[in-house]
């Protein structure tokens, strides 16, 4: 790993050791890892600007407003919104797609109507519509996934959307199979019959480039906490003429223009859908995480640096350090007897998720063992029970690569893992994973 990439002492908790062991931490796709910066950015808005944000005339409330919406312009820039007010705060990638259900989908989701997902969506991207369908006596139709190459099939989405389609809802990056799904592709289909189109990007905001414009699409969501951000912090992005047409998802303070008795009206974006107290330090820090992520946009001055592309390269930097790590991971992976992998058997159209399975080897004991060396990676049906439903397994072990991992990292990771392959083989375990 160059130099550009060793960023393990931004990490603090990278620092620690788990029994004894320096900590290798490959549990990213669940939540990633606070660098300073963010640390830093919480602990200063407690300690100088702590205040409630808007309307407040005094000097705390001022920094405090200024740092808050700073973090909506970083966002705008980050995904390239075309305005502002198209990125509304919410607590998570799931408050945002559950903000869309209320507030878009009881209102134009009606009975017979259908909404597309794909085999492969987290439960957050599915229980929601599952719900409003059952309400609405609407219909939930899925994109169909191959066997053998872990892809969503491609002719399938045309021949599933129709008329009736009145919403796509899918997720970027599948967060077991570690899939970059066709979502361009998927999305003028949804458009050429006027169906909306929502891309879960939970999995995508840290580790792929996001352009909204070039998309299209009309919502998409993001979590704070997956992009080296705080916990209790995401983004709803919306089209504005789709936002100022939707009623308030809650009510209650900040979202109001007017009120009396009787009525009230609400406030103009985004304040419409952000009742309440804002996360505000969360929100503060999620700037900071935006800021780690595209290092040269960050300089003296403020403003947009004179050489854009100096930002451009970072990412392209990046974005190869992570395929080179996927690539060297899958290769070690793959040199394994009796392993088997839930995805892409290669480094293209994919990232550093890989999902897996040892001939004899519970992943929760896998994982048992791993943690016994200080290595954290992440067991279970990762909330796509369907999706091992699918794949015929109720459990996979799961490692996912960050920006601060390296080849060492999977070295370790290798050594812990045939050496849990051997004790667990010695056990006499049964075959089947559970």
């Amino acid at each position: 790993m160059t130099k550009e990439f060793m960023l393990e002492k931004h990490f603090p908790i990278l620092n620690r050791k788990i029994n004894g062991y320096k900590l290798v931490y490959l549990d990213n796709a669940s939540t990633t890892q606070k660098p300073k910066s963010v640390i830093n950015a919480v602990s200063e808005f407690y300690e100088q600007h702590n205040a409630n944000i808007h309307r407040g005339i005094h000097t705390l409330s001022q920094e405090a407003t200024a740092l808050y919406e700073g973090t909506r312009d970083k966002v705008q820039k980050f995904i390239d919104a075309k305005h502002r007010e198209e990125i509304i705060f919410t607590s998570g990638a799931t408050e945002a797609i559950n903000l869309v259900v209320w507030a878009w989908g009881h209102e134009n989701i009606h009975a017979g109507d259908e909404i597309l997902l794909s085999q492969a969506e987290h439960h957050s991207n599915l229980v929601p519509w599952q719900i409003l369908a059952k309400k609405k006596h609407a219909k939930l139709k899925f994109i169909p996934l191959s066997p053998t190459t872990y892809q969503l099939q491609a002719t399938s989405w045309d021949k599933l959307i129709s008329k009736k389609t009145k919403l796509v809802a899918i997720s970027h990056i599948s967060n077991v199979l570690g899939t970059i799904n066709p979502i361009e592709k998927i999305i003028r289909a949804a458009h050429k019959i006027g169906a909306k189109v929502l891309i879960d990007g939970a999995q995508a905001g840290s580790h792929i480039p996001i352009n909204i414009n070039k998309l299209d699409c009309d919502f998409y969501v993001l979590s704070g906490h997956k992009m080296y951000g705080p916990t209790g912090v995401g983004v709803l992005y919306g089209k504005k003429e789709l936002l100022n047409s939707m009623p308030p998802y809650q009510t209650g303070g900040h979202m109001i223009k007017t009120v009396d008795f009787d009525s009230a009206t609400w406030a103009d974006l985004p304040h419409k859908f952000e009742a309440g107290t804002a996360n505000i330090a969360e929100v503060i820090g999620f700037g900071a995480a935006i800021d780690f992520l595209t290092p040269p946009l960050k300089l003296r001055g403020g403003g947009l640096p004179a050489t854009l592309s100096l930002a451009r390269r970072a990412g392209e930097g990046l974005l190869k350090h992570e395929s080179a790590l996927t690539a060297y991971a899958l290769k070690q992976l793959q040199k394994i007897p009796g392993l088997e992998i839930y995805g892409p058997s290669n480094n293209k159209n994919r990232i550093g998720v890989i999902s897996f399975n040892l001939e004899g080897v519970p992943p929760h004991d896998l994982a048992s063992i791993l943690d016994s060396k200080g290595i954290a990676i992440r067991t279970g049906h990762h909330c796509a029970m369907p999706l091992h439903d699918k794949l015929g397994i109720e459990s996979s072990a799961r490692i996912s690569l960050a920006v601060y991992n390296n080849k060492s990292d999977i070295d370790k990771f290798m050594s812990a893992l045939k050496s849990a392959q051997s004790i667990l083989s010695l056990r006499g375990n049964p075959k089947q994973p559970h």
